[in-house]
């Protein structure tokens, strides 16, 4: 199996990992969201830049991997099934993260992965499963660090949380979420997997919030 990634593609993912990063690193920094949107002319505090810049490094790290993973595993699965499958970014959505963190709320949809060849409803509803797994397996990851002092205690809660909270997301059955490929495919596998999931997406908002 050859996984490989075009210079649009890498570009793409590159700049919805960092929109992605911004959006969150603002929607977290309530003090810094003020700022913003009260205008810069005195310049930001010392003292909230560094808080941004941790909020940044730790959005990076949590929600963007989450997202690349997630991302990524859709696009190995379905190479696996003899798939021709890209990711690009959707930027108005980007725009629009990052403009709702601005305004207090975050509704993420960075873009999607693409694929083209013959498939059947089973391999389709399995590249769809593969996104939201991923994340319920990094939420694993990221448990260990939960109780850890400092920064590392931060990304093991918002690491966990996150990453429940997109698997759940995800496995809504509507619209373009992977969610509604999993139904399409099997009701009994949906089931088996949205009722979990969507246990663990409210233990993932509780966490975070």
């Amino acid at each position: 199996m050859n996984v490989s990634f075009g210079t649009r593609e890498l570009f793409d993912l590159s700049v919805a990992w960092v929109a992605l990063g911004v959006a969150f690193t603002v929607f977290l920094q309530r003090d810094l969201r003020s700022a913003l949107v009260g205008g810069l002319a005195g310049g930001l505090p010392s003292g909230l830049l560094a808080a941004a810049g941790r909020a940044f490094a730790l959005s990076m790290i949590t929600v963007g991997i989450g997202f690349l993973l997630h991302e990524l595993a859709h696009k190995v699965v379905a190479i696996r099934f003899g798939q021709r499958a890209q990711f690009r970014a959707d930027y108005g959505m980007l725009l629009l993260a990052i403009a709702g963190a601005f305004a207090g709320f975050l509704f993420a949809a960075p873009g999607a992965v693409y694929h083209r060849g013959r498939i059947t409803a089973r391999q389709n509803g399995l590249i769809a499963l593969a996104g939201p797994l991923t994340n319920v397996g990094l939420a694993v990851a990221f448990a260990p660090l939960l109780f850890s002092p400092g920064f590392f205690g931060e990304v093991g809660t918002l690491g966990v949380g996150i990453n429940l909270l997109l698997a759940g997301f995800n496995m809504l059955p509507f619209g373009p979420l992977d969610g509604k490929s999993v139904l399409r495919w099997s009701k009994v596998v949906f089931v088996l997997t949205f009722v979990p999931t969507a246990a663990l997406a409210a233990i993932g908002l509780f966490v975070v919030f």
